[in-house]
Formats: structure tokens, C-alpha cells, sequence
């Protein structure tokens, strides 16, 4: 048996065509397995042998039809499709999801939906002492076809990657007594999901996968897999075909081509294109027992004849032979030492012929150094027929040559192996017309070309001169003539590729054609041009042609070309980025087909990329549409990074026309847009123009991090601040900084905010430093820590001078401009300079960042104070309100005191000893001050021990001060919050105004102020799984209440035919939650005022809950105009909307009611009308004040009272 193998590694690519180029496929998730009966040797053999396809369901099957070229795909989203963990060790396979505590040992988000929320197989439980291995192992299957590719994407990560012995990912098949391995992970270790493709080649038998992934102890590495995809596996469908003129009928009745026919490779799927009696003519050699009729030129370097199993499994070896599949086949090889190494194989002398063909398998490793030509020789001249430059991904690659010649030749076949690379040969195989000539006439071969006077690491110029090879095709001229730059991809292809070759392994390939040629009649007057051609490899793939090694290049760098696309829906044209420091290929831009016949011009972002990178052409047509796909004029402009584009030192920007001196790391996936909306919002700047966001779920977005990078900077001599406004939105997003890099030296955090701040504008201030001589770069990056939400970024601005108090700060980036007296420090964790509390009040977690001061007696003693001042604060409106949290040791913490500094003249305006607890408790005081003011933060010892006193999160807004837990939401959240999660098991409230915004839906009127100027909070149940997920919006701590009073507005949009969202009304203390109040979701009916009566006996939380049985649920709930007392409950309060019974008492009017109707029923039996009336009035009221836990049925609309339909509430358990 002869198989087509091969293998390949993408990050990526390919995924948005994987679809496209096998049309819609829609999802079975049918549970059903072969519900038609068919016979146990159609079971997972790639074909649909039951209507419903039921016979595949247990070989990752995802579609309705599996023909050849529509995927069979696992993506663990609900369940292993058979794949099982088959580990001899607690080291194994399990199926999970990503969580935030994972981060740094595992992906952040899934391959498929790039979320937390998606399911993926994962190591865990890594060895601790010994070598281990974990197994993966797929369902038993049949019948894989030549053309099948296995596509899956991986995550391996961990502390270990950079580690000599760091482990590698095999995948292996095995059938028979055969196991062969497809495919290793490549070295490069940068983390993010990368993607594979291995070929396994024709297997007529039974088979199974493994993936195996051995580590040592120590090393730390945890690897994921997703998205494991199976295309191309099924044989052709049998019956007689009609073939056309250049085709022929396999056996089975389906058409191959007939240069397809006795060429090594089972193409028909029945061995009947390869029969023995129509290809006992081919000369064929298999180098299994010699070298047959070629010879290898003598010297050094030369074609060495060797298995797999011998030379052992350095990067780039071939892992089996082509004739056999195995590692004990033999093939020919030449590896490289220092330096280059070319080997030439010679074939007999031949005699004149025009029908001669060459078909052999080759394999190429070394990036774009290692190549192989295949030559005609004729007295002594060589004719160069085709040549293949780059890496095929260790894929043995089919080639076919035709030799059309008058006079006698010989085959010339010459490999060159680059700097630590390697070419490969196998299956030589010559069509009946190569005929040996019986006496040939001597027939010198040329001479190899002559040595270079340059080094191995250098390149040689036209005019003679040596610069080192790093200098070639990086984008500035280094050779006097400028040579090294002539063939780096800037080209019209009149005079050649312009250094652009062709790397396809499928049955489609890029060469150059002219417009004269009789298959570009559509193209005339075109010129030459790179145009999409048969190829003659044997895959199913994308055409690919590549450029040299380029790099480095500048943030500004692009790359522009006219294109032509004339094809059916199903062909695109792409163009994709590989960086070879990381592994790492990014789809750059994409066009799908279409029916256009003119050429169009497209301008495509390349960015800042190390050296080396490679820019990548993909092209896709059906075969038996008019190959009309071709690219010409490509230019790569701004690319040079010594050299800096006019506005690079522009960095006030307001996006309106362009992004000024901010450029996008186009390293990721995960981009900045410019936009103008998109239901997010409008911008900051004039309400209808154009602004900077990111979505963390947009499709195909699976980077860690988008950034927004500048040039090099000129150094500062003084402070400068920067303006910027900024919206992070939605009820799980991720965190956006700012980060200034200094020449020579890691980046620094200059600002920084994390979590829901509500679909409003806010405005960020960040001081940049002096740099001294030192040139610096910015940059904003969005992480993807959260993924339902957007940020966006607008108006930044660059002033001289430090900034002034910035309005917010939570102490992640620095201390915000406050300055102490030495005693008051920032740290982290409780494990700084201090004690502290072990996690911050912004994140929730022992990484982030507070101020502290040790009141310790021996650090502050007993009278003593430590002082932290803040720069000066605006004066925006005579009353402002300085909000914080603090936390103070159990024990003697001392005195926190609050002042307010104007003119140099300080007033207190706040003091706190003690508080309940070891949480984070928040404090609020209204300044009203006549000019610009500066809070200062007095800590005063009393003597206690390992005492302390913290803050965390000050934020300054216009207007008073609310009362505790009170809000209108008109200025800010007033302390309410959504509680940080680490797990992601949580979603947050968002905060809004009225103006409709499609992708965050909520009332088109606030309550306090009745217009959609107005802001409230708000939730979209879109987003709640079931299982337990819940959205909670928290107040500050209060203090116990024996007759507390709870007043709000609520505002729900909830489908009537979908009753699984409620509201809930929490109180949480340390001793536990109880639910004061409840509703069940329903369909709008305005907002609603409700009255709850608290009591708690020690200090707590309000909390408001929603909660989903079921998933989606589609919905909005709004809260607004939330009022708290503490004292005189709810009957005193004249601005209560309505009443409540406590939920001890409504048991008790439950009973009252039941006892009530029994009274009811028998008056009527007694027929008095007039008695059964009152009772009937009575009841009826008293069912009315049984209106459960607060709910109050009055609505306001157009200034009329309007008593609403009670709706019906579930009872309490």
C-alpha cells in the first residue's frame, strides 16, 4: 500500500474557510447511533451510510451530508465524540473549560467559541516524581481516503516551555501492526491555539489516533486540544460517472484525471488506478533495495540512502517513507551542515521524446532555505523544468514533470538543504516513453555553480559585495546596489516571482502566466501576473506561495496588490503572516469569491513583526471552475522601521479620520476597530463619529491581547499627561491598560482598569514620566480576561505638565499621583513590605494592588500619624463626593482620618476606628470646597499589634454624596457593585442611559428623571447559563437594622412564554443569605415600585440576584432610584411606593387568606347576598395586601396613576 502523507502546522489560517470551502454545514447533535442498521464495516468510515448519518455520531460527525470535502469535526462542546483518555497514570486527559485560575497553565478560552464558556481536552494532574504520558485516543475508524487531512487545534503552555526537556505532542496512527507517527510539535513555544494538519494517507483498514504528550517531572506543562476536524476522508461515491477527455473511470465509476494513474498513490480508492497490468510499463524505484537505475553524483554533499528508524527524529527528518509508510522504508536524503549543501542524482541517458514524465515525492525542511530543482541536460547544458523553494511542513509532496524533447537527455535532480535543513526524495516513477537510449554518446554534466566568495551567513550582491544574510529582504538597502532587497516580494512578475515561490501541497498552485496566454483571455492586457494554476500534489488544499525571510518591519508596515477574483462562492483569496520566532500564522485579510471581472486594489495592514516573517498567498478555486484568481503590482510600503511615516509623534487623536500615531500589533487575532458604533454606543467626541473598540467574542478573535502601539518616541525632558476617555462595557469583560516601555527595559503599567464600568464614557488621566535620554513607546492593550462585553477607547490627548488627581484610581498601575510620608506603601496580597489584606477590593484576588500603612505600635506608635496626599482635585461643582474602601486590622488598627485640604488649610471630614469584619467596608464624604482641593489620608497609631489600616479604589464624582446603599445612578453606581469572580461563574450589572443601544437593550427611560437622558443599572438574562450562573449586584457593607426600609424601581422585559428568570432581593451577612424578596420574570409593564422591610442582626450586604433555569432567556431587567433606611421601617417612610409584609408575616396571611374563603363559601351556601358581598370585598383586599414581599403594582404613565394586574407570584419553600 502507498499513502499520501504529510503534515502541517497553522495557527489558524484556514478556520474561516474551513466552512466556506465545504459549504454550510449544520449541526447534528443526534444522540442516535446507526438508526438505519447498516453493517459494522460502514461505521465511521467517513460516509454516510443512514439517512440521518447516524452510523458517523460517534466519530465526531457535524453535518447532515459527508461527501468528500465536508468536515467530520469534535468540539467537545457536548460530549468526547468517542475520543477517550487512555492513560496509564493520574496524568491524563479530561474534558473541561477555562477559568481565570487556570490562566498561565492552560488557555484562556476555547478554540471553537473563543470564550470561557467553551469545552475543550486538557492534561491534568502533571507528574510530580517520574516521567509520565497521557494518551488520548480517537474511536475506532475505517477507510481513509488519500486525500484525508486530520485538522485540530493546540495549547500547550506552562512554566517548562523554555526548558531543554520540555515535552512534545506526537500524533500517531495505527493500523494493523503498523503505528506511524503524523506529526510532533514544532519548537517554538509561544502560547496562544495553534493549529495542525496531518495527512495520514490511504488506509484501507481499520485505524485509530493517538495524541501523546510525554513530560518530565518539574515541567509544568498543560496542553489542550479542540476543534479536532476530519475532511477529504471518504472514498468517492461509487457508480458509474461520465468522465470528460482528460479522464478516466476507476473501478468503482468515479473519474480520476490521467496523469493520476499509475503514480504511487491510491487516488481511486480501490487500488484500481495502480493496477498491476496498466503500470507494469513505469520504470519505478522506491530506493527500498538500491538506488535502481539513477546515479548519485560523486563528493560531498551527496544523496544518502536511509530509513527513518536510522537517522532518528531531529526537526525536520522525515518521520516514514513515502513507498512504505513506515519508518523502516528507505528514501534519499541530504541534510545540511555549516552552510549550505547541494546533492545531484543523475538518470540514464534517455532518447528524444514528447511524452515522457517524471513523477517523485519530496520533502522539504528549512524555511526558505532548502530547495529542490528538477532539470533537463543537454551537451552539458542544464534546463531548469521546476524547482521548489521552502519548507513543505514535513509533507512529502507529489511533483510531475513532462519532458518534451527532440534530442537525448538526462534527468538532473539536485537538492540543496539550507542552513539546518533537509531535502528528501522518494517514488521515482517514469512514465513508458523514458526510454533509455542503448548506446548513449558521452553526456558531461555542467559544472555545479560556483562557490560563493561570501560566508554561509551572508549574502552575496550583485555587484560582488558580502552583507550579513539579516540584512537581506529586511526593507533598507545594504548592498550598494540595493540587490539584497530586488526579490523580497515587490514585484510586477514581468521579470520573474519577484521572490515569491510557490509552496502548495493540493492539486492547486501559483506560477507566474501572462495575459497572451490562451488560458487568461480574461486577463488581457494585464502583463505577467501570479495566478492560481492546477497543481500537481495530491491534498485538497489552499494554493500557497511565499515570500523570502523578511524583517524586521515598522508598525506602519503594509503590503499592497491588485487582484483579480472571477470564481464560484466557494474559492477566496487570502493572505496570511507567519512569524518563525513564535510559530505563529495570522489571517492578515480575505476575500471570498465572487463574480467580478475587473482587477481591484487592496491595501492590507502587516504591522511590527521580528525577523524572520514570511507573508503567505492562499488561494482556493473548485477545480472545474475557470482558474481566474491572480495578483500583480505588490508593494510592500512603510515597512522599513528605522524609517518613521509623517504623524508618528501624533499621538492626540480622535479617530475621526484616521488613528493619527497608533498603530495596531497585528500579532493577534484579537484587533482594535475603528468604528462608529455598531450598537455599542456613539463616540466621545461628537456623538456620530468615530471612536476605537474591541469585542473579546467577535468570531475568529482567540489572541490574549489587542494593542495599540506607537512609534518610538523622542525622550521627555519633563512630565507630560495624557487624556484619554475610555468605556468598558458588558457583563464580563476583560481589562484595559496603558503601558509605557522605555529603551532597553520591560514595560510598565501607567494605568489600568478591569470589570464592567457601565456603557458610559469616563475620562482616564496617566502622568508620563521624564525619560531622561531615553526614546519610549506607548501602548493600549485590552485583555481578554473577560469575553461578553466591548472597550472602547476615544479623545486621547497629550498635554504638557503631570496630570492632576486622577478621578479613580485603584492602585493596579501605581499610586495615582498620592504622595505619603514613607509609611504608607503599595503592595499586594498581604505579602509586601507590611501586613495587609490578602486580596484587594478591585479584583478580589491576592494579585491585586491597595495602599497600606502598618499602625503596629512598633511602626506608628501611639499618637503617631502617617499622612498620604493626593494631588489636587478640580473643583467641577460646589458639591463633590470622594468615595473609598477601607479595611482595618481586627485588633487596636488606630484611627483613619479623612481631611480636605483648600489653600493649605486642612478640615476633617471623617474618622473610622473600628468596623465588622475583615472585608472591605466603603466610606464616602461630600467636599464642598471654593477652589481646587487635595484629600489627605492621616493614619494615626494606637499601639496595637501586627495592626494596619488599607485603602483600595477612591473615585471622586460630581454632586453629593448619596446615603448608603441609596442611588440614582445619575453621577455613578453610588458603591453598588457586581462582586469580582475569579472563575468567571459571575456576570455584572452594566449602567446606562436610556438611548436605545442594540447590543446592550434596556428601557428608553430612566425612572428618576423620565427621559433617556436618564441612567440606571441593568442586565441582559441573554447572557445567564443554566447551572447555577447568576448575575448579583452587591451594596456596601451596612450596619445591623432592626427596622431597616428598602425602596426601588425595577423595569423587566421578559418573554410571557418564558418563565425561568427571577429577581431576588438577598440579605448576606456572615452568617449566611436569606431572600427578602422575589418575582418571577414578565413582559414589560414600565417600571415598578417596591417596598422591602430589612432586619439583621449583625452587619450586611443587599443583594440583588437574577437567576435563570433556563438557557437563553431572553430579557432585560433595569433597577433604579434604590433608597435605603436604616431606621423607622417601612411604615414611616411617606415616600414609600408601596407596602410589604415581611416574609414571616406573608405565611401568615396565606392562612388568613384560606380561612377567609372558607368564610366566603359558606355565606353563599347560606344565600345571604348581601353578607356574601362584604365577605367577597374583604377578601379581595385582604388578597390584595397579600401582594408577596414588597411588589407594588402601581405604574406611572403620561402623569396618570394606573393600577396594574397583580401578577401572580411562586410561592415561598
Amino acid at each position: 500500500m502507498v499513502a499520501e502523507v504529510c503534515t502541517r502546522h497553522l495557527q489558524g489560517v484556514f478556520s474561516p474557510f474551513l466552512s466556506l470551502a465545504a459549504g454550510t454545514i449544520p449541526s447534528s447533535r443526534a444522540a442516535v447511533v446507526n438508526s438505519c442498521g447498516s453493517t459494522a464495516e460502514h461505521h465511521c468510515d467517513f460516509m454516510c451510510h443512514c439517512s440521518d448519518c447516524s452510523d458517523e455520531n460517534q466519530c465526531g460527525y457535524l453535518g447532515v451530508l459527508a461527501t468528500l470535502g465536508s468536515p467530520f469535526t469534535c468540539d467537545f462542546e457536548e460530549g468526547d465524540c468517542g475520543w477517550q483518555d487512555v492513560s496509564t497514570s493520574t496524568y491524563r486527559w479530561v474534558r473541561s473549560r477555562a477559568t481565570l485560575d487556570s490562566w498561565g497553565t492552560g488557555p484562556h478560552s476555547d478554540h471553537t467559541v473563543g470564550t470561557d464558556q467553551g469545552w475543550f481536552m486538557v492534561t491534568v494532574s502533571p507528574p510530580g516524581k517520574a516521567t509520565a504520558t497521557a494518551w488520548l485516543r480517537s474511536p475506532v475508524m475505517q477507510e481513509a481516503m488519500a486525500t484525508c487531512e486530520i485538522w485540530a487545534s493546540y495549547y500547550l503552555s506552562g512554566s517548562g516551555l523554555n526548558q531543554t526537556t520540555c515535552p512534545v505532542l506526537h500524533l500517531a496512527v495505527a493500523f494493523g501492526d503498523t503505528v506511524v507517527e503524523l506529526w510532533r510539535s514544532p519548537e517554538q513555544r509561544a502560547e496562544g491555539w495553534r493549529q495542525l494538519v496531518a495527512y495520514p494517507g490511504r488506509i484501507k483498514e481499520q485505524f485509530q489516533l493517538t495524541f501523546a504528550l510525554t513530560q518530565p517531572p518539574t515541567c509544568g506543562a498543560v496542553l489542550a486540544l479542540d476543534d479536532i476536524i476530519f475532511r477529504n476522508c471518504g472514498l468517492p461515491a461509487a457508480g458509474q460517472q461520465h468522465c470528460g477527455t482528460e479522464e478516466r473511470n476507476c473501478s468503482r465509476g468515479s473519474c480520476l484525471a490521467l496523469g493520476r494513474f499509475c503514480d504511487g498513490t491510491d487516488d481511486c480508492g480501490d487500488d484500481s488506478d495502480e493496477a498491476a497490468e496498466q503500470c507494469q510499463l513505469f520504470t519505478s524505484c522506491s530506493f527500498e533495495e538500491d538506488l535502481c537505475i539513477w546515479e548519485v553524483e560523486a563528493g560531498q554533499p551527496a544523496w544518502g540512502r536511509n530509513t527513518s528508524m536510522d537517522l532518528g527524529t531531529a526537526s525536520g527528518i522525515p518521520t516514514r517513507d513515502h513507498s512504505t509508510n513506515s519508518a523502516t522504508g528507505y528514501f534519499l536524503h541530504t541534510i545540511s551542515g555549516e552552510g549550505s549543501s547541494m546533492a545531484r542524482l543523475i538518470s540514464p541517458t534517455f532518447q528524444a521524446t514528447n511524452s515522457c514524465s517524471l513523477v517523485l515525492y519530496c520533502h522539504l525542511h528549512g524555511l526558505a532555505t532548502s530547495s529542490l530543482s528538477i532539470s533537463y541536460v543537454i551537451n552539458s547544458t542544464e534546463h531548469l523544468v521546476r524547482e521548489r523553494t521552502g519548507d513543505t511542513g514535513g509533507c512529502w509532496v507529489r511533483e510531475r514533470v513532462d519532458f518534451n524533447l527532440t534530442e537525448s537527455f538526462k534527468v538532473l535532480i539536485t537538492g540543496e538543504a539550507g542552513s539546518g535543513g533537509t531535502v528528501a526524495i522518494d517514488d521515482l516513477i517514469l512514465s513508458p516513453d523514458c526510454v533509455p537510449q542503448q548506446e548513449p554518446a558521452p553526456l558531461a554534466l555542467p559544472d555545479p555553480a560556483r562557490v560563493s566568495p561570501c560566508a554561509a551567513e551572508e549574502f552575496l550582491c550583485s555587484d560582488g559585495s558580502c552583507v550579513s544574510i539579516e540584512l537581506a529582504c529586511d526593507f533598507a538597502k545594504a548592498c550598494a546596489d540595493g540587490s539584497d532587497e530586488n526579490h523580497c516580494g515587490t514585484t510586477n512578475f514581468e521579470e520573474g516571482t519577484g521572490g515569491w515561490h510557490d509552496t502548495s501541497v493540493g492539486q492547486l498552485c501559483w506560477a507566474v502566466q501572462s495575459a497572451t496566454e490562451t488560458t487568461a483571455t480574461t486577463l488581457v492586457g494585464a502583463g505577467a501576473f501570479l495566478a492560481l494554476q492546477k497543481g500537481e500534489g495530491q491534498m485538497v488544499a489552499p494554493a500557497n506561495a511565499r515570500t523570502p525571510l523578511l524583517g524586521p518591519s515598522g508598525p506602519a508596515c503594509a503590503m499592497e496588490m491588485s487582484y483579480y477574483l472571477h470564481s464560484g462562492p466557494q474559492g477566496f483569496l487570502a493572505v496570511a503572516v507567519t512569524e518563525h520566532s513564535t510559530g505563529m500564522t495570522h489571517l492578515a485579510w480575505h476575500t471570498r469569491g465572487h463574480g467580478s471581472t475587473a482587477w481591484e486594489h487592496v491595501h492590507i495592514p502587516l504591522g511590527e513583526r521580528a525577523r524572520p516573517f514570511q507573508v503567505e498567498l492562499l488561494g482556493l478555486a473548485e477545480l472545474q471552475d475557470p482558474v481566474n484568481i491572480a495578483i500583480n503590482n505588490v508593494t510592500f510600503v512603510q515597512c522599513d522601521p528605522g524609517v518613521e511615516p509623517l504623524g508618528a509623534a501624533e499621538l492626540s487623536c480622535n479617530f475621526e479620520l484616521d488613528l493619527c500615531g497608533w498603530y495596531q500589533d497585528r500579532g493577534s487575532d484579537f484587533q482594535w476597530i475603528r468604528s462608529t458604533g455598531q450598537g455599542q454606543g456613539s463616540d466621545h467626541t461628537t456623538g456620530s463619529g468615530y471612536f476605537l473598540a474591541v469585542d473579546p467574542s467577535a468570531p475568529w478573535s482567540r489572541g490574549q491581547r489587542a494593542q495599540l502601539i506607537t512609534y518610538s518616541q523622542e525622550p521627555a525632558a519633563a512630565p507630560r499627561c495624557l487624556a484619554f476617555w475610555y468605556r468598558l462595557a458588558g457583563p464580563q469583560i476583560g481589562t484595559l491598560s496603558l503601558k509605557l516601555q522605555l529603551q532597553g527595559a520591560e514595560e510598565t503599567v501607567l494605568w489600568t482598569q478591569r470589570g464592567s464600568q457601565g456603557s458610559v464614557w469616563h475620562r482616564g488621566l496617566a502622568t508620563l514620566p521624564a525619560t531622561g535620554q531615553q526614546h519610549y513607546r506607548l501602548s493600549f492593550e485590552a485583555l481578554r480576561d473577560g469575553f461578553v462585553g466591548d472597550m472602547a477607547l476615544d479623545d486621547v490627548a497629550l498635554m504638557a505638565g503631570a496630570c492632576g488627581a486622577e478621578l479613580s484610581c485603584s492602585f493596579e498601575a501605581g499610586t495615582c499621583g498620592l504622595a505619603g510620608s514613607g509609611q504608607w506603601w503599595r503592595q499586594h496580597g498581604g505579602t509586601g513590605t507590611t501586613t495587609g489584606p490578602m486580596a484587594d477590593h478591585t479584583t478580589g484576588t491576592t494579585t491585586g494592588h491597595y495602599m497600606v500603612v502598618n499602625t503596629s505600635k512598633y511602626s506608628l506608635p501611639v499618637g503617631h500619624v502617617a499622612t498620604l496626599s493626593s494631588a489636587l482635585y478640580q473643583r467641577s461643582t460646589p458639591a463633590q463626593c470622594l468615595a473609598f474602601w477601607y479595611q482595618l486590622s481586627a485588633a487596636a488598627p488606630g484611627i483613619l482620618h479623612i481631611l480636605m485640604e483648600e489653600n493649605g488649610e486642612q478640615r476633617k471630614l471623617f474618622s473610622i476606628s473600628t468596623m465588622e469584619g475583615d472585608t472591605w467596608h466603603r466610606g464616602h464624604v461630600t467636599v464642598q470646597a471654593d477652589m481646587d482641593w487635595k484629600v489627605v489620608f492621616k493614619a494615626e497609631g494606637a499601639g496595637g499589634e501586627h495592626s494596619y489600616v488599607a485603602l483600595d479604589d477612591l473615585h471622586v464624582s460630581d454632586g453629593a454624596c448619596s446615603e448608603p446603599a441609596s442611588c440614582d445612578f445619575e453621577w455613578d453606581m453610588c458603591g453598588w457593585s457586581s462582586p469580582a469572580d475569579e472563575r468567571l461563574h459571575g456576570f455584572a450589572w452594566g449602567w446606562k442611559s436610556g438611548v436605545p443601544l442594540a447590543k446592550y437593550p434596556g428601557p428608553e427611560q430612566d425612572h428618576t428623571l423620565g427621559t433617556g437622558d436618564g441612567h440606571y443599572v441593568h442586565f441582559d438574562t441573554r447572557v445567564l447559563g443554566a447551572g447555577g450562573t447568576t448575575a448579583r449586584l452587591e451594596s456596601q457593607h451596612l450596619p445591623a437594622t432592626t427596622a431597616g426600609c428598602l425602596h426601588f424601581w425595577y423595569h423587566m422585559d421578559i418573554p410571557e412564554h418564558l418563565t425561568g428568570v427571577e429577581l431576588q432581593v438577598k440579605l448576606q451577612s456572615a452568617v449566611g443569605q436569606r431572600t427578602a424578596w422575589s418575582v418571577a420574570g414578565q413582559w414589560s409593564q414600565g417600571w415598578q415600585g417596591s417596598t422591602v422591610p430589612l432586619e439583621s442582626p449583625s452587619e450586611f450586604q443587599i443583594v440583588f440576584e437574577i437567576t435563570s433555569r433556563m438557557w437563553p432567556m431572553e430579557g432585560t431587567v433595569a433597577l433604579d432610584d434604590i433608597k435605603y433606611n436604616a431606621t423607622g421601617g417601612c411604615d414611616s417612610s411617606s415616600e414609600a411606593p408601596g407596602k410589604v409584609k415581611s416574609s414571616s408575616g406573608f405565611v401568615a396571611e396565606v392562612v388568613l387568606g384560606l380561612l377567609l374563603a372558607v368564610i366566603m363559601l359558606a355565606l353563599a351556601a347560606a344565600g345571604g347576598w348581601y353578607w356574601l358581598k362584604r365577605r367577597a370585598q374583604g377578601s379581595g383586599m385582604a388578597m390584595e395586601s397579600n401582594t408577596p414581599q414588597g411588589f407594588d403594582n402601581i405604574t406611572f404613565q403620561d402623569d396618570k396613576v394606573i393600577i396594574a394586574q397583580v401578577p401572580k407570584e411562586r410561592e415561598e419553600d
